[in-house]
């Protein structure tokens, strides 16, 4: 029988709403439900019963080197800042295998940009400049691949 290992992290690929962006860093993959705690009056129990309640939606955090004359994520935030429902999108990010085969997949619906973060400057630092974005969504999925 083959020996079986956990999935490396570092290949992984972001589905932008059509166009497929390297990035160097993706966090906020998170899937939580709110929990109801609740109690009746006439309750012989001197304890509360738990519920699912609703779905909380964490920011999805992405880091990627800062490119000259890209300015995507910034058009991008104020192409949304004066409307509700145009200029979201859909985003998708895929772990791969060795053979650049998804492996696992997650989907988030509905994406708005809600921070973007310029490089940290700093004269003596021998690094890439990393920008971030911080994106809002709608739900975030499991997909089967």
């Amino acid at each position: 029988m083959a020996q079986e290992y956990p999935l490396p992290r570092f290949h992984f690929q972001v589905d932008w709403g059509g166009a497929k962006i390297s990035f160097t860093e993706v966090t906020g993959l998170v899937m939580e439900r709110e929990k109801i705690e609740y109690r009746h009056s006439d309750s012989k129990d001197f304890n509360k019963i738990a519920m699912p309640g609703l779905v909380k939606n964490n920011n999805i955090t992405l880091k990627r080197g800062k490119f000259e004359r890209d300015f995507d994520y910034n058009a991008w935030l104020n192409q949304i800042a004066n409307e509700r429902v145009q200029n979201r999108r859909d985003v998708t990010i895929r772990l791969l295998n060795e053979k650049h085969q998804p492996i696992a997949a997650w989907s988030a619906t509905r994406c708005f940009p809600v921070k973007v973060t310029a490089p940290d400057l700093k004269s003596d630092a021998n690094e890439a400049a990393i920008e971030t974005l911080e994106i809002a969504h709608e739900g975030l999925t499991l997909m089967k691949v």
